[in-house]
């Protein structure tokens, strides 16, 4: 049995959704990207209809319910997210993009009542408020539950007539409940084009000579197979 909900997620999370029932969260928001959209209604021989509905506006003031929003964060029992919204909207100002972190912020809460302590969420956004939802989901998460951040390349066009870098990615943003997160590592075979990389040692194991500088604290400092780590600017192998 699957329950398809229709609303305010917000409404129904807290209506109908119980503590620690949900084992994955794939969280794809509103970007605050100041943009209406449309549902598309297409004729019966396929062919674009002019009639649409407006299915949501993705752009947010800061009003009447973005104050009582922001109002029931100061009231929840995660005093680290209270104090932390009441930081940024003294940063940023009662502006648009203080009522979309306040709009988020009230949601993560919920998603974090709901998930269980194995679950985990991924949050999907774009650069336009990433770096502030990062902060937001560290205290409501706690930032030792952040677990990695998710490049995701969508195209490989890029519009030339915009001043400065193209913006040709968005971020997926890793987050668990606990460190005990169920994790099912996936594996798959290797392609051809995979395998020309590597060549086999003496023992007929496959490996790859490519230099060593995997990241981490510890240093390194010893020749594997002729190569050696690069030494950073201290004069330490990393």
């Amino acid at each position: 049995m699957k329950d398809l909900y229709y609303g305010d997620n917000l409404e129904v999370l807290r209506e109908s959704i119980k503590d620690e029932s949900v084992d994955l969260i794939y969280l794809d928001p509103p970007f605050n990207s100041k943009r209406g959209y449309n549902l598309l209604f297409k004729s019966p021989d396929g062919h674009e209809s002019n009639a649409q509905i407006t299915a949501f506006d993705d752009s947010w003031h800061w009003n009447a319910q973005a104050e009582h929003e922001f109002n029931e964060i100061l009231h929840q029992k995660n005093t680290d997210v209270a104090e932390m919204m009441q930081a940024l909207r003294k940063f940023l100002g009662e502006n648009d993009m203080m009522a979309y972190l306040t709009m988020m912020c009230n949601r993560l809460l919920e998603l974090h009542r709901v998930l269980k302590p194995t679950g985990s969420l991924y949050l999907h956004c774009d650069p336009t408020a990433s770096h502030y939802l990062k902060i937001v989901l560290d205290s409501v998460f706690g930032k030792e539950n952040f677990r990695n951040e998710i490049i995701w390349k969508r195209t490989n066009a890029h519009n030339m007539h915009v001043k400065g870098w193209a913006r040709s990615n968005d971020t997926i943003l890793f987050y668990s409940k606990t460190n005990d997160f169920l994790w099912i590592q996936l594996y798959s075979e290797y392609s051809d084009a995979q395998l020309k990389r590597y060549k086999p040692d003496e023992k007929g194991r496959l490996y790859t000579g490519q230099d060593l500088t995997m990241s981490g604290n510890v240093k390194r400092n010893f020749e594997w197979r002729g190569t050696k780590p690069p030494e950073n600017r201290d004069g330490l192998f990393r």
